[in-house]
Formats: C-alpha cells, sequence, structure tokens
C-alpha cells in the first residue's frame, strides 16, 4: 500500500517552529528555586571607561545583579577582608597576612600602608579618630590616623588576652551603639566544647577595660552588625564540617540582650542535635537563629543598608558575603546574600543579590569576605582570593 503524501503549509512549517522556540526558551529561562535564594540577578553589567582593564581582569562581566546595579573595582588590596569607613570617608582594610591599609578616594583612589608585622589584623573599627585593629590575641590601636596615614603612628596595645589558635582566630571587631568594642572568640576546632572564651562574642571598653562575654554558644561569627532601628546586634555564625554536603546550615542570629547562648556545641541551625555533644541536650533550651543561610556557604562580613543610594526595597535589608564552602562537594556560596526584615523586624527568607565569582560549577573568580557601605550609599565588597575591593552602585 502506498503511504500518502504529507503536504505542509509555510503557515504550519512557521507555527511549529516558533512554538519550539519559545520551549526551549522557556525552559532554558526557569528560575531555579533553591532553600537560600529568591532572587535571580541580571548580568547587565558593563565597565566604566576607565576601569576596564580592571574590569576584566577580575572576571566582573560574569557578575549578575539585579536591574540597575553596576559592579567596578574601587581598589587592589593584596588579601583584603574586613571593612569600615570613617566619617570622613577613609576606608580601612584588615587582611589575613601582616598589613592593614587604608584607603582614601576624595580625588583620585589612594592606597596607603598603615600597619604590618602584626598577626592576621582581619578586624578594624574606628572610634574617635582612631583606628582599632582585631589581630589574633591583641587589639591594637592607631592614634589620630587620618592626619597621619604616610607616617602612621606604631601600633598600642589595647587588650592583649584574647587566644592566639589560628583555628577560627580571625577577628572581626565593631563597636556598637554601646561606645563598646565587640570582639568574638570562635572555637578552637570543628566540633568540641571548650572553655570560656572560645565559642563567644565578647565586648572590651576603648581604653581595653571591661571585658565581659556578652554571648555564648556561638561557633564562629566574622560579621555583625546593629539594626539601625532597634541598635540589636544580629551576626553570622558558621556552621560545623563533617555532617555531609546539607546540613547544618550557617545561620544569622540576633542578640536582643546579653547572655544569650546559641547553642554550639551542642545544637546546629536551632533543630539538629550535635551526634556527639547534643546527648542529653534539648534545642529549646537555646537561641533559635533568625534565618538559615545554608549549609557551607561560609557567611561572614554582614551590613544593614541604611543608605540612599538603593532602591526603598533594599532599605535597612542584611546584605552578607559568603565566602565560600571549601570541602562540600558541589561547592556553594561565593555570592552577597541578601536578608530583608518584615515588618515585626522578622528575618525573611534569604535570597541572592550578586553572584558569579563561581562559574561552570567549580571555577572560583573571587571569594567575597566583607560588605561596608559609603556615604554615598554604595557598597564595598572585599575579596580576599583576587586581592580587590569592589564597589556595587545603582542608577535608575
Amino acid at each position: 500500500m502506498k503511504q500518502p503524501k504529507i503536504y505542509v503549509k509555510k503557515g504550519i512549517l512557521f507555527f511549529t517552529i516558533f512554538s519550539m522556540f519559545l520551549f526551549f526558551y522557556s525552559c532554558n529561562n526557569e528560575k531555579t528555586n533553591v532553600t537560600e535564594s529568591a532572587t535571580n540577578p541580571a548580568n547587565n553589567n558593563q565597565p566604566d571607561k576607565n576601569d576596564s582593564a580592571l574590569f576584566h581582569k577580575f572576571h566582573l562581566d560574569k557578575i549578575k545583579l539585579p536591574e540597575g546595579f553596576k559592579i567596578s573595582v574601587f581598589a587592589q588590596v593584596d588579601k583584603a577582608r574586613s571593612l569600615c569607613v570613617s566619617p570622613s570617608g577613609t576606608v580601612f582594610v584588615g587582611t589575613k597576612g601582616d598589613k592593614v591599609y587604608a584607603i582614601t578616594s576624595k580625588d583620585s583612589v589612594k592606597v596607603y600602608q598603615i600597619a604590618s608585622g602584626l598577626s592576621a589584623p582581619n578586624g578594624v573599627a574606628f572610634k574617635d579618630g582612631n583606628l582599632f585593629i582585631g589581630a589574633t590575641s591583641t587589639v591594637y590601636r592607631l592614634d589620630n590616623i587620618e592626619s597621619n596615614l604616610s607616617n602612621p603612628p606604631k601600633p598600642v596595645v589595647v587588650y592583649d588576652k584574647y587566644p592566639s589558635d589560628e583555628h577560627h582566630g580571625l577577628r572581626f571587631i565593631a563597636f556598637g551603639p554601646d561606645g563598646k568594642l565587640y570582639v568574638p572568640v570562635g572555637a578552637p576546632c570543628n566540633v568540641c566544647d571548650p572553655k570560656p572564651p572560645y565559642a563567644s562574642i565578647t565586648r572590651i571598653n576603648a581604653d581595653g577595660s571591661g571585658y565581659e562575654v556578652f554571648a555564648r554558644g556561638v561557633r564562629n561569627t566574622v560579621g555583625f552588625d546593629w539594626n539601625p532601628d532597634t541598635k540589636q546586634i544580629w551576626f553570622t555564625d558558621n556552621g560545623r564540617d563533617n555532617l555531609g554536603d546539607d546540613i547544618p546550615s550557617d545561620e544569622l542570629n540576633t542578640a536582643p540582650k546579653a547572655g544569650l547562648h546559641f547553642g554550639y556545641p551542642y545544637c546546629h541551625q536551632g533543630n539538629i542535635l550535635d551526634e556527639e555533644f547534643g546527648k542529653g541536650q534539648n534545642c529549646s533550651d537555646y537561641t533559635a537563629p533568625s534565618a538559615l543561610l545554608g549549609a557551607h556557604v561560609a557567611s561572614l562580613g554582614m551590613r544593614f543598608n541604611n543608605g540612599k543610594m538603593f532602591p526603598e526595597e533594599y532599605k535597612n535589608a542584611i546584605f552578607i558575603a559568603e565566602h565560600g564552602s571549601w570541602n562540600r562537594s558541589i561547592p556553594i556560596g561565593y555570592r552577597i546574600a541578601l536578608v530583608r526584615l518584615d515588618a515585626s523586624g522578622n528575618a525573611k527568607q534569604p535570597e541572592i543579590f550578586a553572584e558569579g565569582w563561581l562559574q561552570n560549577v567549580r571555577d572560583v573568580n573571587g571569594r567575597p569576605v566583607d560588605v561596608q557601605f559609603l556615604s554615598d550609599g554604595s557598597m564595598l565588597v572585599s575579596d580576599d582570593y583576587n586581592g580587590a575591593i569592589y564597589r556595587i552602585s545603582y542608577a535608575k
């Protein structure tokens, strides 16, 4: 039996091809829903004319940001870690090496080395014209520093009784609304039950007196800030390793008062008892996280945005630098997360604000460490992998 001839009209052919195009386009642009992200930034970056070489050197064309945002290179600083900004606009940069830097940008960007020979001077905080530096075991002070950037004074010891352990020994420091300097002390291990002051946030007066433990059960925080409305501290905390790829989550916590215990090493992410140290414990006995940020993302520096540059929807939102996983089978993190607060001040589901420092699953282009806002409302991002500080701005 002869097969019938098939006649296809041009209109039917066009319709078929067009339908197939729509199908594949929609499939390839479908958003992936993951627990710790709720937005899908768009890659709309273009380098400034005077920034093209650095823009491409650090692969900033790969960074995806929401509509209207741009990223550029602010300065190059080797092993750049924690950031702080003086009221006059000087940016101070701690490192995981032995040096501390200052950056001025009034007419042109200038980088000054203002200290060296220190033990991992990760933390920097500014108060009353003086720069405070958080090294491994010691808090130092550089007096009247902005008047002496080219000829910095010798560091003065403020307090030198912190542990010298390298494991979780990087100090993030910041002054709170109470005028005290907050200094964390991480656990000297992956998971253990160490004696004080380990696994805590401490605080001291600016002259080094008045030492006290403010919060306990904090495995390792390398970033905190105070809510501009409530004046309460919020902080990131890195979860333990070796329980698999997906647990426990890093935490975003808040402490409305002193003396709270956040669970480590007995309870992780607010609902997982430790297989060794959790025996006989109850997670309900400890302060639960305000938000879960994802397992192994390495949440470090965080800041509330109270500037005027970003759109109103980002007002008082928390921006968090995710340094990225080091031992997860499929890497995660290497981005800037965003946590908004609801009308009652509670944390909403974390979102992705900026990503692209991780490409093709395993290709690392950068590792965000800290975020900090300038007086114009733009946001700085430090990257110790590239030795760079980026500036994220917004324009309608």
